[in-house]
């Protein structure tokens, strides 16, 4: 009798590869740079390793203009961590529209996410790359 209160159920999209998910990110999702947001991004070049054992990589980060390059790291403590083509999270912890780019942005790899978008729920995750004495935000 209700059944119009109920929630459509959406299928999930699946996707053939990384690079098919990351530009579906890029042409139909609005992937806002906000405080706390995983923001999807595409594993372009492995770089350095930092000197307390952090690994640097170059992301492209999804947008409507077809992606932001930025320079991002996996926390020191993360004992895995992402390949070239990989789809990964990045985690914005810090957006300073005073200054200029790359340094406007700050945040870090934070998990490696599946060829699969769930409308209403986002990118599951595969694997966490976030250590596990890192504790989660809590706001009151």
């Amino acid at each position: 009798m209700f059944g119009f209160l109920r929630r459509k159920k959406r299928e999930p999209i699946v996707f053939e590869n990384p690079a098919a998910a990351f530009r579906y990110a890029c042409e139909h999702l609005d992937n806002k740079v906000l405080l706390e947001a995983v923001i999807p991004a595409l594993v372009e070049e492995r770089g350095r390793i930092g000197s307390e054992g952090e690994r640097y990589f170059l992301l492209r980060l999804a947008n409507r203009t077809g992606g932001r390059v930025i320079e991002a790291c996996t926390l020191k403590e993360a004992t895995d961590f992402p390949t070239v083509g990989d789809l990964v999270g990045f985690k914005v912890v810090r957006v300073d529209p005073e200054l200029p780019e790359p340094f406007d942005l700050l945040g870090f790899i934070a998990y490696r996410l599946g060829t699969v978008y769930v409308p209403g729920k986002g990118w599951p995750v595969e694997r966490n790359y976030v250590p596990e004495n890192i504790k989660p935000t809590l706001r009151l």
